[in-house]
């Protein structure tokens, strides 16, 4: 009995130590595949070198638009209209005539100043022969000096006569000139005021029509005085540098105008209603694309920033707070977490004015779960990944190649 029960005994202890080698093995099969495990190994990431950059500072603002030359057609003589010689809303020339108006009291005026004329010219031609008569007899005392004297201003009187009426027969040719009203100056016409019959008069308010000159045109853009201030101390401390006169427009409806125009000038006052700057931009405008009193927008760089650093907008991410923050390759291939002032963006960049300097390696990929003091293996952002096809298990290439040699 007491044998039997040692070989159990032994039998026992064996079968012990069987299950307790068997769960150290298993064990340690799963510590292996745990340190194949993807997220237990150093992160890839990418990056790229922070430097700075000459960056546009762009400005937009709203505008209107304006024609170049605006002329309203005014009568300058009274009368009945009797024609109207132009097509509404067509273009028109300098010079071309527009309206006509009676003329006859203003022929009949001309007639009677060059009547008039005749009539002095006459008088005068008498009154100097006359004077001639009497100088010699003047001198042969026939005569009083005092007759002599008086046909001479007699023949003075009559030649300046002579002077008045030709001025009045100037201004009589003048006013029937006026009875056709000519473009004051070339541009598009817009619809006639008055219509055939109606009285015009040199005093009247009302234009009889107004002509617009559109090409080229302006536009008129309402920037903010703090604003335009602003600039102008930065641009006095170096801060910024003057940038490009060029302006391009947005119409209604998102549409891109295609012509580039450019500044003219900025006015010296502002507006104490709205406290804002008008600057003024010229565009050209062949095609009439652009009609004056059209609502727009209008985007130049009015200057241009140095120092700035331009940091891809998906490297740039934000707290709860919305303060923005990237992370960077520190000491040791370890990720670190820095905040930045990025304000605004430049096509696919973000404006970094704050938090970097010249040197610093910014993480663009691999920012996925990144944290604060994580091992990084750093590559150049333009460094193409390489991913290998998973297997049917699951795991991947280099996972089972290590386990394949394990084995």
């Amino acid at each position: 009995m007491i044998s039997f029960s040692s070989r159990a005994l032994h039998r026992s202890s064996g079968w012990r130590w069987a299950i307790l080698l068997g769960a150290a093995t298993s064990l340690t099969a799963c510590s292996s595949e745990s340190s194949d495990d993807p997220r237990q190994r150093t992160a890839e990431v990418g990056y790229i070198v922070a430097g700075t950059s000459n960056v546009p500072l762009p400005v937009t603002l709203t505008g209107r638009t304006v024609a170049f030359e605006t002329s309203e057609v005014r009568p300058q003589v009274t009368g009945i209209i009797r024609r109207r010689l132009f097509t509404e809303g067509s273009t028109v020339k300098a010079g071309q005539p527009l309206f006509e108006i009676d003329p006859s009291l203003y022929r009949a005026a001309v007639n009677q100043a060059q009547a008039n004329l005749a009539s002095a010219q006459a008088l005068a031609e008498a009154a100097t022969v006359k004077a001639e008569r009497y100088r010699p007899l003047v001198e042969m005392e026939a005569i009083a000096k005092q007759d002599y004297t008086n046909a001479l201003a007699e023949a003075r009187t009559a030649k300046a006569a002579i002077a008045q009426n030709a001025a009045t027969l100037e201004t009589a040719r003048i006013n029937l000139r006026f009875t056709t009203v000519p473009a004051p100056i070339s541009g598009r016409i817009g619809r006639s005021l008055v219509t055939v019959g109606a009285l015009a008069s040199a005093s009247q308010t009302d234009p009889l029509a107004v002509i617009q000159r559109m090409d080229p045109i302006f536009v008129d853009m309402q920037q903010s005085a703090a604003d335009l201030t602003s600039l102008r101390r930065r641009l006095a401390e170096g801060g910024v540098t003057p940038g490009s006169t060029q302006v391009h427009l947005q119409l209604e409806g998102g549409h891109r105008y295609p012509l580039p125009g450019t500044v003219q000038f900025s006015e010296v006052n502002v507006d104490p209603a709205t406290g804002t700057v008008t600057l003024r931009a010229r565009f050209p405008n062949p095609d009439g694309v652009l009609l004056p009193g059209m609502f727009v927008t209008a985007m130049f760089q009015q200057a241009s920033d140095p120092n700035a650093i331009l940091v891809p907008q998906t490297a740039v991410q934000r707290d709860f707070d919305g303060s923005a923050f990237v992370m960077l390759v520190g000491a040791d291939n370890k990720a670190v977490r820095r905040k930045v002032v990025a304000e605004r963006t430049y096509n696919e960049f973000s404006v970094v004015t704050s938090g970097l300097k010249n040197g610093d390696k910014v993480i663009v990929q691999g920012l996925n779960g990144l944290r604060q003091g994580a091992a990084i293996k750093p590559v150049p952002g333009s460094t193409p990944q390489r991913v290998a096809p998973p297997r049917k298990d699951g795991r991947d290439e280099k996972a089972a190649g290590t386990s394949g040699k394990d084995a």
